[in-house]
């Protein structure tokens, strides 16, 4: 029996050592203390402050870029099955609401080819609805099954990239989830705590963030209206202007006019560095994904000696020659700094946005709001704990102590879990914390009211103690898998707080059982031991 309460001493007096640890490290002074906790235990966006903004996706992007390929695909159907068209276009869906009106007209097509053009698309555009609008023109225009699930495709990938963003930038806890419930609005909320320069994240996360490799038709150009002026103020078909990102040292404006069919988009980026070339100036090589890197070195080989362009959020970022076959890599040269290099390889390899956002809110939230909570939320801690110390030690007597020392042991180890676990403490987590502190003590009150059964029905103390954590045990455990399993749907279904709040509750519950079921038995063995013949217990 010693030796076994021996071995229980040292696992519970390393626990504490190893919770300790954790929460303050090694200080120097009690400044050092101060910074240690704070650097341990990371607060969230409510107690901490930092930025709030919410997004609009422009899905009417997705949808012309998914018919400007769809448009490809036709034109090299029609060309394999030798049917000739007159013009083959989209239209230029400006805001969120005209992204249904999205449509690809076919016109000039024979009379004695409609029927194969019928058959084509039935077959292999099953998106997409033809209707005939004379004999010679057709129409296509997606199903609304298939924008919906276009629309929310294009929501969750734009969520999946602007955190793959954000995590780059090392924030502590980042938010990125879908911002409210009505069908017709594409809104994300990014919430960022600690963010002291959210200017530099909008840069991160961009404005439309589209990156694309196309063709330049013509250019440079001094100015937009000399470009429009050398057409005749009416641009070719599938061609659009854009302007080259001005660098240190360049003389003036530079306009190209590139295809409005993107050779590769974001979507084909598999990797991308940073780094310097030749004469130790800063690019960005990339690397494609097999299909993407087919379709390059196709146009790439048919196109030696034209230029190309990287387009990213509709403004030129670099402009080169092809010179020779270009297969799965390549590389953005001319960057005006190891910034600039970096934050495009970056959005490289977190990948390109399906669609353009605009932001619709932004907001800063001061640390004063977070100091409040905290005292607030601290305060409530303590006056909770206070009186439950009180009632067990009134209530129970001296076996309230192993109550009371397995609450604050349950707090260290719940306060060490977020500082290994790298979790962030919300508002909701300091009211998680204060409900393990009721669920810690519902435990030690079911084992002491078993105990206080057992010796009533006649047992010897040391018996009725054994059987009051015994017959308590399964009791505990159900109540706290229930509460787990709760937890582990808000974990799953929730964002945010919510997740920040079944996190601190699981973590408290698991600590939970170890106290009041482990340390508290120790102790009553400690306090009963060489002691059999004990008649009374304080309980």
């Amino acid at each position: 029996m010693s030796k076994n309460l021996t071995a229980r001493a040292v696992i519970i007096v390393a626990v504490i050592l190893i919770c300790v640890f954790g929460v303050i490290d090694f200080p120097t002074s009690l400044d050092g203390l101060k910074n240690n906790v704070q650097q341990n235990i990371r607060l969230g966006l409510d107690l901490k402050g930092g930025s709030y903004l919410v997004l609009e996706v422009q899905v009417q992007d997705a949808a012309k870029s998914d018919a400007l390929q769809v448009i490809e695909r036709i034109r090299e159907d029609l060309r394999k099955q030798n049917i000739t068209y007159a013009s083959l276009e989209a239209n230029d869906p400006q805001t969120v609401e005209q992204a249904d009106n999205i449509q690809i007209d076919i016109k000039g097509v024979p009379s004695t080819e409609a029927a194969a053009v019928r058959s084509l698309v039935s077959d292999s555009y099953t998106d997409w609805m033809l209707t005939a609008v004379s004999s010679s023109d057709f129409a296509l225009r997606m199903k609304p099954s298939s924008m919906a699930q276009l629309k929310r495709d294009t929501v969750e990938r734009s969520i999946q990239t602007i955190s793959n963003r954000i995590n780059q930038l090392g924030v502590a806890e980042p938010s990125v989830q879908q911002y409210g419930s009505s069908s017709d609005r594409f809104e994300i909320l990014v919430q960022l705590p600690g963010v002291d320069d959210p200017q530099h994240v909008k840069d991160m996360i961009g404005t439309a963030a589209v990156l694309e490799i196309t063709s330049v038709k013509d250019g440079p150009y001094s100015s937009r209206d000399a470009a429009l002026a050398q057409h005749g103020g009416i641009l070719p078909v599938n061609t659009v202007l854009n302007k080259l990102l001005p660098r240190g040292g360049s003389e003036g404006e530079q306009w190209y006019l590139v295809s409005r069919l993107p050779v590769i988009t974001g979507r084909e980026m598999r990797n991308a560095t940073a780094g310097q070339g030749e004469l130790r100036r800063w690019e960005t090589s990339f690397t494609l994904s097999p299909d993407g890197g087919k379709r390059f070195a196709s146009f790439t080989e048919a196109n030696i000696g034209n230029k190309l362009a990287v387009v990213l959020d509709k403004q030129i970022v670099s402009v080169a020659t092809i010179e020779s076959r270009i297969e799965d890599s390549g590389r953005i040269t001319g960057l005006g700094s190891q910034q600039e290099a970096v934050d495009l390889s970056n959005f490289l390899r977190s990948g390109s946005l399906p669609a353009g956002v605009r932001y619709n809110q932004e907001r800063s939230i001061g640390p004063s709001l977070g100091a409040d909570s905290i005292h607030a939320g601290i305060m409530a801690g303590i006056a909770g704990l206070l009186a439950v110390i009180s009632v067990m030690l009134v209530y129970y007597k001296r076996s309230g102590v192993n109550a009371v020392i397995a609450l604050i042991l349950n707090t260290v180890m719940l306060m060490a879990a977020l500082a290994y676990f790298h979790a962030v403490l919300t508002l909701p987590g300091i009211a998680g914390v204060i409900l393990t502190i009721g669920m810690a003590v519902d435990s030690n009150v079911l084992i002491f009211e078993r105990i206080r059964e057992e010796l009533r029905s006649g047992k010897a103390v040391i018996a009725a103690v054994d059987a009051g954590f015994g017959k308590a045990w399964w009791t505990i455990v159900d109540t706290h898998v229930t509460t787990v399993v709760s937890c582990a749907f808000l974990f799953l279904f929730g964002e945010g707080p919510v997740r920040g709040f079944a996190v601190t509750l699981v973590i408290g519950l698991l600590a939970n059982v170890f106290t009041a079921v482990f340390v508290s038995r120790a102790i009553f063995d400690w306090e009963l031991g060489g002691r059999r013949q004990l008649q009374t217990l304080s309980i």
